[in-house]
């Protein structure tokens, strides 16, 4: 037979005594060291900071202003003769050759207005050698009567119907051969509009959508719009640059002729830069008066055709050197009261606030004109953590860096 369970036994009332006393005493000495500490004015920890040297060095400025980029040529084609739209022979928004043939606008009328005024051609030159007969014969009638009119051998009248016959034949050829030149003129025009019929590209370039479908009539009344064909490599960007900055560019470029104009980049619309570089080509006789600016136009290349006419991008280019910069990182730049303000830690590491001056940004970092010496540390992380003449512990490392584990 098995053993019988014991029962748990209950503490005693004495030990229940003794745990209870053990565990006001520790709250009582817990208060007491608190009061000691408060009594003794025990300083708090530096509040932890991260802090960004002031540098000075060369920097080179660039200027970015928005920019559209447009075609070097455009070219409407229109239809110069009336007629059917018979055909249209390309892609539309694809690259074309020059001289590649676009439309055909109906041949036949203008084929049969050709064969006609060759026709007309032919019979006014025919006219002319009828004409040279009749001139010829009376000038031998007026040589073979002179004579003996002025021996009495002939009446005077018939040397002066002669001469008159003479005039008027002179006037027949004249006459004649001035129906040639126009005949040749109606030949000419007859073949123009005949060349009209076929339309084709001026030039190596980029074709837009047509405005008008094959079996449309067409250049009645008017030169019917059909197309646009665009150069587009190289490409035009344009864009306005301010009256201050181009003064500071025009003197440097009068201090400086030998320099050429400086390389562009374009920045497109998904931040990516353009791989080909370009230069300005010219710039506007006047400035706009309403934005103080000047327009100027930058060629780039675009071997494959990635640019298209009004795209919108930016554009950026060297704008200045300067020399001796005073650099800050930008985020430890505040704004106080309309003011740009920084927090700098003094080397007995308390926090000053300082009023500065700000020039152009600078990759990451801003130019400070006014308001700082190289040298000094100002606080680029935990600036809502402190207020002037606080004590703090500063560090160079990011506050968020966690220790690896080891």
């Amino acid at each position: 037979m098995s053993s019988p369970v014991e029962p748990c036994r209950k503490p005693t009332l004495a030990v229940t005594w003794v745990l209870l006393l053990s565990g006001l005493m520790g709250v009582f000495s817990g208060c007491g060291e608190q009061k000691e500490r408060k009594k003794t004015g025990a300083p708090a920890p530096a509040t932890a900071v991260v802090v960004a040297p002031v540098l000075e060095k060369t920097v080179p400025l660039s200027l970015d202003l928005v920019a559209r980029i447009q075609a070097k040529e455009t070219v409407e084609l229109r239809a110069r003769v009336a007629g059917f739209l018979e055909k249209q022979l390309f892609q539309e928004g694809r690259e074309v050759k020059k001289d590649q043939i676009l439309y055909i606008i109906d041949r036949k009328p203008y084929e049969a207005k050709r064969a006609s005024a060759m026709a007309q051609l032919a019979m006014a030159k025919a006219q002319v050698e009828q004409a040279g007969a009749r001139l010829d014969k009376a000038r031998k009638d007026v040589a073979r009567l002179t004579p003996l009119a002025r021996e009495q051998a002939v009446p005077q009248q018939d040397l002066d119907t002669a001469l008159a016959q003479e005039v008027m034949a002179r006037a027949d050829v004249s006459q004649a051969k001035a129906n040639v030149e126009k005949a040749k003129a109606d030949v000419v025009q007859a073949e123009l509009d005949l060349g009209y019929c076929t339309i084709t590209a001026p030039f190596d370039g980029l074709i837009g959508r047509s405005l008008v479908n094959p079996g449309n009539l067409v250049g009645r009344n008017e030169s019917t719009l059909l197309n646009s064909v665009s150069l587009v490599d190289p490409i035009w960007v344009s864009f306005s640059i301010p009256e201050a900055d181009y003064l500071r560019f025009a003197r440097r470029g009068r201090q400086d002729r030998t320099s050429r104009p400086p390389d562009m980049v374009i920045i497109l619309a998904d931040d990516s830069v353009y791989a080909h570089k370009g230069r300005s080509v010219m710039a506007d006789r006047t400035m706009d008066i309403q934005t103080g600016t000047f327009s100027v136009v930058a060629e780039f290349p675009n071997p494959d055709g990635l640019l298209r006419p009004n795209q919108f991008a930016r554009v950026r280019f060297p704008a200045e050197l300067i020399e001796n910069a005073v650099l800050v990182p930008r985020r430890a730049v505040m704004e106080q009261q309309s003011a740009r303000v920084v927090y700098v830690v003094t080397p007995e590491n308390r926090v000053a606030l300082r009023t500065v001056v700000l020039g152009e940004a600078f990759q990451n970092m801003v130019i400070v004109k006014r308001g700082l010496e190289k040298g000094e540390r100002v606080i680029v992380e935990g600036l809502l953590k402190v207020r002037p003449g606080m004590t703090v512990a500063p560090t160079d490392k990011p506050l968020t860096q966690e220790p690896k584990a080891g």
